[in-house]
């Protein structure tokens, strides 16, 4: 248990990746503060926070479950707040929650545009903002951002999409430099393939046969945070290479269906587009 009494709090942990993340975290000792907008059981949204947190708690650690929308500061500054008054430290913060809308800028309306940057650039920059003093009051920490590389030539077909995901990234390497003096790791995470969430399903975007589980963006979580936080702070990292150097070499494992071969989300960019 490398992270033991450690805590961590994970944005969108209701479901999907940032459940298993925080699933993840739990078994290596961390308590988890998990957060999402989801209180009660929903035909179509599988969990909420409070059976996340009960999960969580089985595995030997505490959770502290939150009611949070990242568009809303003063939400932030009271998850900070509380999850300080409980646990009395923050060394973890992933911020896993998004927004997605993969369209042509003639086919955003300005409500999909404003949701992808609430949620995304400007949720992720002030969640950081709420955590980061008692971070530096700890002298340790690590900071997630789930998002990608840059690379231009993902933004055609998906331009409002892009601006919040890479305003994200923009965050990783501008705060990891801002937080170097005080030990604390700023990273953008994401997946070289699709991977099974609500939404690869709801966008229609294949099937199990080219997904990956969740548990390569877990254990990729836990290759970086279980390191001192300045190894590689300031890297946009993708998951497949990020193991591969930390010495995995079974992704069989990580196929949603065995024997698969999902194809890189690269491919799938370009066969996603909507003329």
């Amino acid at each position: 248990m490398t992270l033991k009494d450690r805590v961590a709090i994970i944005t969108g942990s209701s479901r999907g990746i940032g459940r298993d993340i925080a699933l993840a975290l739990a078994r290596e000792g961390c308590h988890i503060v998990v957060t999402g907008k989801t209180t009660e059981p929903h035909p179509k949204l599988p969990g909420t926070i409070y059976t996340v947190a009960e999960e969580v708690e089985a595995l030997g650690v505490k959770a502290l479950p939150l009611q949070l929308d990242v568009r809303d500061v003063d939400s932030l500054e009271a998850m900070a707040q509380k999850t300080r008054e409980t646990f009395g430290r923050i060394d973890i913060l992933i911020n896993n929650a998004g927004a997605l809308w993969w369209e042509p800028l003639l086919k955003t309306p300005a409500k999909r545009f404003d949701l992808m940057m609430d949620v995304n650039a400007r949720g992720a920059f002030y969640a950081c903002h709420a955590v980061l003093p008692t971070m530096i009051e700890g002298g340790w920490g690590h900071i997630i951002n789930m998002s990608p590389p840059i690379d231009l030539d993902h933004v055609p077909h998906r331009i409002g999409y892009m601006i919040s995901k890479y305003g994200m990234t923009l965050l990783t390497h501008g705060l990891a430099e801002e937080m170097r003096p005080h030990n604390i790791g700023v990273n953008s995470l994401w997946p070289v393939t699709l991977i099974e969430s609500l939404a690869t399903e709801n966008w229609g975007l294949g099937d199990k046969s080219i997904w990956r589980k969740a548990s390569i963006m877990s254990d990729s979580v836990l290759e970086i945070v279980r390191n001192e936080p300045l190894l590689r702070t300031g890297k946009a990292l993708l998951d497949e290479p990020l193991l591969r150097e930390a010495g995995v070499t079974d992704f069989e494992q990580y196929n949603c269906v065995p024997g698969a071969t999902p194809p890189e989300l690269n491919a799938m960019w370009e066969k996603t587009v909507q003329p």
